[in-house]
């Protein structure tokens, strides 16, 4: 039998999260102003979110729309990053999420590095920057060796996972093989749906991340736990 499957879902607030974890999430995703694909919250917002439940938290670190960031000291650079990263850690957060490109579609090692050093060993995620890197083995080789890196949340491709899907499952069977780049958990996100799940889990995918699929009256509303619960029971029928 296949192992328990990984749920995240993402959460704007106390609430979300609650109910998320009533409908079964293993983990959550913390972000604000999903109009700009998700930006680090307040610490306020994590702090009321971290007193509500009692599992796994990935704060996004990510200050404007966009895989890039901007100059060292601007409001979206890299130092503002390592200011929002040392205030999460401060406030208790103790796993992230992010990932950045430079203008060829490479990792942003500068800005990754730099949030590395700050998190002392953190757990973190190397989100969906991946699918639009010029080379996703490329990234991954030279993200191999990277302390914390433990998973890529990922649709195979900008466009989503209908799209992506034979990415994806080419990358599921590299992990299998243990291929170099790939030992990090692949966790499939973005325009996923209950009828992909079949051939992700047969290809021995085992986590997944849902963010709208989780809000029936979507972004304006709130986490359902009853949506969650469907796809958990979905995760491990």
């Amino acid at each position: 039998m296949s192992k328990r499957a990984v749920l995240e879902v993402i959460a704007l607030d106390a609430e979300d999260a609650v109910a998320a974890r009533s409908g079964g999430a293993d983990r959550l995703e913390l972000v604000t102003d999903m109009a700009a694909d998700g930006l680090t919250p307040s610490r306020e917002t994590f702090a009321k979110i971290r007193d509500a439940v009692d599992i796994p938290l990935r704060v996004m670190l990510r200050l404007a729309d966009g895989f890039s960031v901007g100059e060292p000291g601007g409001p979206d650079g890299v130092d503002a990053l390592v200011d929002a990263a040392r205030g999460m850690r401060a406030e208790g957060a103790e796993e992230f999420v992010f990932g950045f490109l430079d203008a060829d579609g490479r990792p942003d090692l500068v800005t990754v590095e730099r949030l590395v050093a700050e998190l002392d060993d953190c757990r973190w995620t190397f989100h969906r920057a991946i699918d639009r890197a010029s080379d996703r083995n490329a990234l991954r080789l030279r993200l191999a060796d990277m302390p914390g890196l433990d998973t890529y949340l990922t649709a195979g491709s900008p466009a989503g996972v209908d799209e992506g899907l034979p990415t994806l499952l080419a990358e599921a069977a590299a992990s299998g093989w243990g291929e170099a780049g790939y030992e990090a958990r692949l966790m499939v996100g973005g325009g996923l749906r209950l009828d992909h799940l079949p051939v992700l889990r047969s290809a021995g995918v085992d986590a997944f991340h849902i963010g709208g699929a989780a809000r029936p009256a979507g972004w304006s509303g709130s986490v359902s736990a009853k949506a969650v619960r469907g796809w958990r029971d979905a995760l491990d029928a």
